[in-house]
């Protein structure tokens, strides 16, 4: 019922008769897909971090009880990847994941669109700069087809992020969604997944320290989702690796932002298919020695060797990425901020075009909803530094995304003026100055709970620092006066949830004591 796995079951098909080919017996099992593009903006976000760990669940229970040899996931959205890494990672038995594929651009009066297209159109549209006829254009023709989101939002930042890992085959992350270059992948893991099993190479075997660097060097330089955080810590711990928001931010310090991608650049993921896709990229990294090309993956060879073939990446060809001598940003996006309102951090997107110190006065919601009326009554005016708390991993339940309110606010005009912090995430396609993952969050009453509006807040990107300028005292007060509200569920998945979950900072992982 979504672009994004609305083709999953026919690249499935192909690949269960690829197993067959090769002398092994495919089976088919599916498990669930929330589709953000339907969930944001409304009470079901919700549930949609929620979903990466019944995917990892379920997942992990069917191999477990009927004790398949192998598996070979096929993912489509953002939860379902790092959800299916994650029961791989528990499993431990030879596992590739085949990720669906980018969506193709859609077209409206000659502008190219994609998914954000639709959610900055309604702030345009409450600005009075888009009539009702475009609106509804927009909304219908940003998206075409089969796939996920086009830009370097959170899916194809994790699918990035895994072909870097190791878990995926060469092009699987730039191969789009309807392209033949999806159809041969799916064609090739019947052989792929045979060798894994004859070798024994599992999942503990790829995803090693070295390997989740790789990851991460990838996204930074490709301008990924700060949801990538989240999913590489909770990936990471599925096979014992220690991995903390600290690695994020030393390998930030050193790598550079190269990629010129949707949501803060002009490009989707399809124009990189047309220019050597996501192993260009990883073998341009490796000559400059910014990978670790030994480590292993599921074609049974290093890093080194599946790009060792790859064409160079050629820069007079196109202006997609960046040389490492004309960064667009000389550092990473990915910024980790700590400070008084985010004492076990926080983190930041901050592609370079946004500036790097943001202060004003706090203009406070409890929920998005409340903000999107606050847009409407013109109650957000350009300096203020907008907080949206009690939406995070307890408080929400399930820390959904702002990329309503984020959107929102873009389209009327007040991206580059206002600030937006918040105990819950961003999507993948949210840009403009922005925080996120503020732990602790406001529910377990980390300071965000006790910002008042026209409080002054400050964002120092140079100094990774995010403060409420009160004083103690003040704080002191406010703190005995605060009250923990009720919980947003009394019963079902999400009150199980918020009863499980560890904070942001540990990867909101629901299986750990």
């Amino acid at each position: 019922g979504n672009t994004c796995n609305m083709h999953l079951n026919d690249l499935a098909r192909t690949i269960k008769q690829s197993i067959w080919d090769n002398d092994l017996v495919g089976l088919i099992f599916n498990t669930i897909g929330v589709s953000d593009g339907i969930s944001n903006g409304t009470d079901g976000m919700r549930f949609s971090l929620v979903s990466r760990d019944i995917i990892a669940d379920s997942i992990e229970a069917v191999c477990g009880a009927q004790y398949y040899d192998g598996l070979i996931a096929v993912p489509g959205c953002d939860k379902n990847m790092p959800g299916s890494i994650i029961a791989m990672g528990r499993l431990n038995r030879p596992a590739i994941m085949v990720y669906g594929g980018t969506i193709a651009p859609g077209y409206y009066k000659g502008e190219a669109l994609n998914i954000v297209s639709s959610f900055e159109a309604l702030g345009k549209k409450i600005a009075g700069q888009l009539n009702d006829q475009d609106f509804k254009g927009i909304v219908q023709h940003s998206c075409p087809g089969a796939g996920a989101c086009g830009g370097m939002y959170t899916a194809n930042t994790m699918a990035s992020a895994i072909e870097a890992l190791g878990m995926s085959l060469p092009y699987s992350s730039s191969n789009p969604a309807l392209s033949d270059a999806k159809q041969k992948e799916c064609a090739d893991a019947g052989k792929a997944i045979r060798l894994l099993l004859e070798k024994d190479i599992k999942p503990s075997d790829i995803m090693t320290r070295e390997a989740f660097e790789n990851a991460i060097t990838l996204i930074i330089v490709l301008g990924g989702s700060t949801n990538a955080v989240l999913h590489l810590i909770a990936m990471a711990k599925s096979v014992g690796v220690k991995l903390s928001q600290d690695d994020f931010q030393e390998l930030s310090d050193r790598i550079p932002m190269l990629a010129d991608f949707k949501p803060s650049g002009k490009y989707l993921m399809q124009d990189l298919h047309e220019h050597g896709g996501v192993p260009a990229v990883m073998k341009y990294l490796l000559q400059n020695g910014l990978l670790h090309g030994d480590c292993l993956t599921v074609t049974g060879k290093t890093v080194a060797e599946n790009l060792s073939g790859v064409p160079d990446l050629d820069f007079k060809a196109q202006n997609i990425i960046y040389p490492l001598d004309q960064p667009l940003k000389k550092t990473g996006h990915l910024q980790i901020l700590y400070g008084n309102l985010a004492k076990k951090g926080s983190v930041a997107k901050i592609t370079g075009k946004e500036g790097e110190k943001f202060e004003g006065p706090a203009r406070v919601f409890d929920g998005e909803h409340e903000l999107i009326e606050g847009i409407n009554s013109g109650k957000i005016k350009p300096g203020d530094v907008v907080v949206i708390r009690y939406v995070g991993p307890k408080g929400g339940p399930g820390m959904p995304e702002m990329l309503k309110p984020t959107s929102a606010i873009i389209g009327a005009g007040l991206g580059k003026s206002v600030a937006l912090i918040t105990d819950g995430r961003f999507s993948g396609g949210t840009h403009g100055f922005v925080v996120g993952h503020i732990t602790p969050e406001a529910y377990e009453g980390g300071l965000i709970a006790l910002v008042k509006d026209d409080d002054n807040i400050r964002i120092d990107v140079t100094k990774n620092k995010l403060t409420l300028k009160l004083s103690d005292k003040e704080i002191k007060k406010r703190k005995k006066q605060w009250k923990r509200p009720d919980l947003k569920a009394s019963n079902g998945i999400l009150f199980k949830y918020a009863a499980c979950v560890k904070d942001a900072s540990q990867g909101c992982v629901t299986d750990e004591k």
